[in-house]
């Protein structure tokens, strides 16, 4: 296959379908889209393991030229769901959301082809994380970028401490993190934290550019040269993954944890005690 061959070889891999997850393959493209769309698509565990699941899958199909990573409605993710549906529901639980949200962001990064990820709307919480493991992260003007764990009493996860970081540099990424600042598509730009943001009626055709232009490109290449950058950049992600868990495991039992979430649900200022 040369640079100029878009042609792939069939697929021997079965992508699935969940509840609010969409994954197909078609022309060398395996679109994956969050669609939980009256939650901001919220992720839930399932949606992470069946996303980690896809990209495991497509990593070894000669068929999948580049993934297109979306959401569904007027946002990319809201992040995990802290609604009191999603805390109070049988099968919540916290551990099994963040290990299934680091083996999706890992899952990613590690994956040997292009990642072009599409935010039309608010990105937040681990949402981020989610977004900024792609390779090429495309935005629409109305969108933003929101680190959001503090108001809640938790820290970022999924990566999000050195993903950010290795993207705008300890100083902005503790603005994020910290004080919960959001972050325009035209300011994340500007920062170096995504690869482009246009205005909203023309972001579906930049990306469609951006898209056939990796998927006619040479694999190879395209592969060794993530590779490279990411291995020079994304030295510390591991260890991210590891304190983060720690960490928020931690915050997930803490008092401040409660009482940011309580008041989350009552739309109502949290008034944290831990110490």
């Amino acid at each position: 296959m040369t640079s100029a061959d878009t042609s792939a070889a069939p697929s021997t891999r079965e992508y699935r379908n969940i509840d609010n997850l969409s994954v197909s393959l078609a022309d060398g493209v395996l679109s994956v889209t969050l669609n939980r769309p009256e939650s901001l698509n919220s992720l839930t565990q399932p949606m992470l393991v069946a996303i980690a699941d896809a990209l495991d899958l497509a990593a070894g199909d000669p068929a999948v030229r580049v993934v297109r990573l979306g959401g569904a409605g007027r946002g990319f993710s809201s992040g995990a769901g802290i609604s009191e549906a999603d805390q109070n529901a049988e099968s919540h639980d916290a551990e099994g959301v963040l290990d299934a949200a680091n083996r999706a962001v890992g899952s990613i990064v590690a994956l040997p082809k292009p990642v072009v990820v599409v935010v039309q709307g608010p990105a937040a919480g681990v949402g981020v994380s989610l977004a900024l493991a792609g390779d090429v992260v495309l935005a629409s003007d109305a969108a933003f970028f929101l680190l959001a764990f503090t108001k809640i009493g938790l820290m970022p996860d999924g990566g999000a401490s050195a993903l950010v970081a290795a993207s705008i540099g300890r100083a902005r990424a503790m603005r994020m993190a910290l004080l919960a600042e959001r972050l325009t598509a035209a300011d994340a730009y500007a920062a170096g934290l995504i690869g482009g943001v246009y205005p909203a009626a023309e972001l579906d055709t930049e990306v469609d550019k951006v898209i056939a232009k990796l998927r006619s490109g040479p694999a190879v290449a395209l592969r060794k040269t993530k590779h490279a950058i990411n291995a020079a950049t994304l030295t510390e992600l591991e260890s991210a993954f590891a304190l983060e868990r720690e960490g928020q495991l931690q915050l997930l039992a803490s008092n401040d944890f409660r009482e940011g979430t309580r008041a989350f649900q009552q739309n109502r200022r949290a008034e944290f005690t831990d110490s």
